[in-house]
């Protein structure tokens, strides 16, 4: 394990999977919580200098916050439907109660500005189907900019990766600010699904690579179920979904530029890869999900 691969317990804090600040990452912005909510109770968040969505994994929530409630209907699993969400600001207190069990992600960012809560519906999320052939993956826009911009740092997206395809890929860095590209904290939360493509499965596993041009950084791990990567600066990709085990990762970025932006730069030795998509079709298989519950 290297200090940027968190395997499922290591950020364990409680009954919560994960538990991630800034601080504990070694940086500056981007942060991330999954959390429990047993049936019948409610978590108390208090966000203080970060902002953050609240992503159903699994349940259902109701989120309150600054007077307003949102009920979110969320998902069986991050494999059965595009979710809806909430976003909340810095210096708040949220309230998360569910009826049945729940599993909820919150990605965070630390910010100045303090904006007003909001609600996010599934059927308004751009569900995109990038790649081609072996490298098609589907990403779910719900936190980027330009889609929603009730945001100050905080960025976030979905991927899910059929078994046995790559994505992230070409290898991209987002790590200097010039023309073209923006500079960002990432971070990568895995699930992985088992057989029947739909339950996280603590058998199943995939790749994922990270790598600097100085060769400072050069890892290439094994990811499995609930776990955590953390990007300070360099090319990653790809992220490999085994044969028989479907990949989904959230993506949590925020950064120092006064404008959210998610601009990268293709390593050069690879970016061809993505030119030649063109003479490719999409792997037929995504999109994986969409807003309707998957059977």
């Amino acid at each position: 394990m290297t200090a940027r691969h968190r395997p499922l317990g290591s950020l364990r804090d409680g009954d919560d999977p994960v538990v991630l600040t800034p601080a504990d990452a070694g940086w500056s912005f981007a942060g991330l919580r999954v959390l429990t909510v047993a049936a019948g109770t409610t978590r108390t968040v208090h966000t203080g200098d970060s902002e953050a969505f609240v992503l159903p994994l699994s349940g259902g929530v109701t989120v309150a916050v600054d007077g307003r409630e949102f009920e979110l209907a969320g998902r069986r699993s991050v494999f059965t439907r595009v979710t809806d969400f909430a976003y909340v600001p810095r210096d708040a207190e949220v309230v998360i109660g569910a009826e049945r069990d729940a599993v909820v992600a919150l990605p965070m960012a630390r910010c100045e500005r303090r904006l007003d809560a909001r609600y996010g519906a599934a059927e308004e999320v751009p569900v995109e189907v990038r790649g081609a052939g072996a490298a098609t993956r589907q990403v779910n826009n719900f936190g980027v900019p330009g889609v929603w911009d009730q945001a100050d740092r905080l960025i976030a997206c979905e991927v899910l990766t059929p078994e046995g395809n790559w994505s992230s890929y070409p290898p991209h860095k987002h790590d200097e600010d010039r023309v073209g590209e923006s500079v960002n904290e990432e971070i990568y939360y895995f699930r992985i699904a088992g057989p029947d493509g739909i339950t996280p499965n603590r058998n199943g596993f995939g790749l994922h690579r990270t790598y600097t041009a100085d060769g400072e950084i050069d890892d290439t791990v094994t990811v499995g179920d609930g776990g955590v990567f953390l990007i300070p600066r360099g090319y990653h990709g790809p992220s490999v979904a085994a044969p028989g085990y479907p990949m989904y990762y959230l993506n949590v970025l925020a950064g120092p530029g006064p404008d959210r932006s998610m601009a990268f730069c293709d390593d050069p030795a690879h970016t061809w890869v993505r030119e030649s998509w063109g003479a490719l079709a999409p792997d037929p298989r995504c999109p994986l999900t969409g807003p309707e519950e998957r059977s």
